[in-house]
């Protein structure tokens, strides 16, 4: 028997050398329930009791040196795969590649970051607040009482008796003064929502961005002053701004704020429907009864607030007469800016 077992150890690593070997059948054929080492062992019980512990012993030597044979085997067949496989599937990697498509920013974004450079270059800071509010935030903190017109279900998408989709970005400097104290200088950019058809000028959703500036001495003149930086940087250095009396609830006294059209220079044409002056947005002086709501003195303390429609200055800087095409991702509009 040892002499059988010495013969399948030589014959199964020979077949093992052999470069075509197959592992998988030389494995059943020697390893297998009914492979030639497994018979073998099957005979054991012929053996006297002094053979079978040394035939034993033989027996596991011959099968370890067999399946580390097939081992090696396999890891050599793995690593010729290996190396075929890379050298089918070369690369050239100085080969121009397939050029992917890349995007740019969307114009309202564009301008929405132009605007936050030029008011970070003021000293403003931007907050941001959420976009579900509360009606106390949105109007009763901001002076619009309960028989207000802009609390109309017609006007404003309300969720619940007191839960609403802001219709302005005036919650975020209510909240902001409600945390922080004076000196305060913020911008609050981001979506607002109004029950508004969608038409050419009207929008549901629109982008708003605010400002607010509260401090000791604030001014109507540092508003004027404020805004007339903001519109040269924006529009270019000879623009001019004009105020227009107006009513907020929230401010005292209001503005509409005009800029001289930036193409006619104020001479009159197509943009500015031959007036000479663009409407931009709106401002005033802080209502003292916002200031009291806030937790803020207003016989300490003063300050200014602005509110600027993105869709209106972007429609506006680029001559767009159809606010729909902001939304309508047609490539042909958007790949112009």
């Amino acid at each position: 028997m040892k002499e059988k077992l010495e013969k399948i150890r030589l014959e199964a690593l020979g077949q093992l050398e052999a470069a075509d070997a197959d592992i998988e059948q030389i494995k059943i054929k020697y390893l297998g329930k009914k492979g030639e080492l497994t018979a073998v062992l099957r005979g054991m019980g012929a053996l006297s009791a002094e053979e079978r512990p040394i035939v034993g012993q033989l027996a596991n030597e011959v099968r370890a040196a067999i399946e580390a044979a097939i081992a090696e085997k396999a890891k050599e067949a793995q690593a010729k795969a290996l190396e075929q496989k890379l050298k089918a599937e070369k690369l050239d990697v100085t080969m121009p590649g397939t050029p992917a498509p890349v995007g740019h920013i969307h114009p309202l974004t564009q301008v929405q970051r132009e605007l936050e450079d030029i008011f970070i270059g003021m000293g403003f800071s931007i907050v941001e607040g959420p976009e579900v509010e509360l009606d106390y935030y949105n109007f009763q903190a901001l002076n619009i009482p309960e028989n207000h017109p802009a609390r109309d279900t017609q006007d404003t998408f309300y969720i619940g008796e007191n839960v609403l989709l802001r219709s302005q970005t005036s919650p975020v400097q209510v909240r902001t003064m409600e945390h922080q104290k004076p000196p305060i200088r913020i911008i609050s950019p981001g979506r607002v929502y109004r029950s508004d058809a969608l038409d050419a000028t009207h929008s549901p959703l629109v982008h708003q961005q605010e400002g607010l500036d509260v401090d000791k001495g604030s001014t109507m003149g540092d508003l004027k002053g404020t805004l007339e930086i903001f519109a040269k940087k924006l529009f270019g250095e000879s623009t001019r701004i004009r105020f227009r009396p107006h009513h907020f609830p929230f401010t005292e006294p209001s503005a509409e704020v005009d800029v001289s059209c930036f193409v006619c220079g104020g001479k009159g044409c197509r943009l500015c429907k031959g007036e000479g002056w663009i409407e931009i947005l709106g401002a005033g002086m802080v209502h003292p009864f916002v200031l009291s709501n806030c937790g803020i003195d207003p016989e300490e303390y003063s300050g200014f607030a602005f509110g600027l429609g993105i869709e209106r200055i972007t429609m506006t800087k680029y001559g767009i007469d159809d606010i729909r095409l902001f939304y309508e991702n047609d490539e042909r509009f958007l790949e112009q800016f």
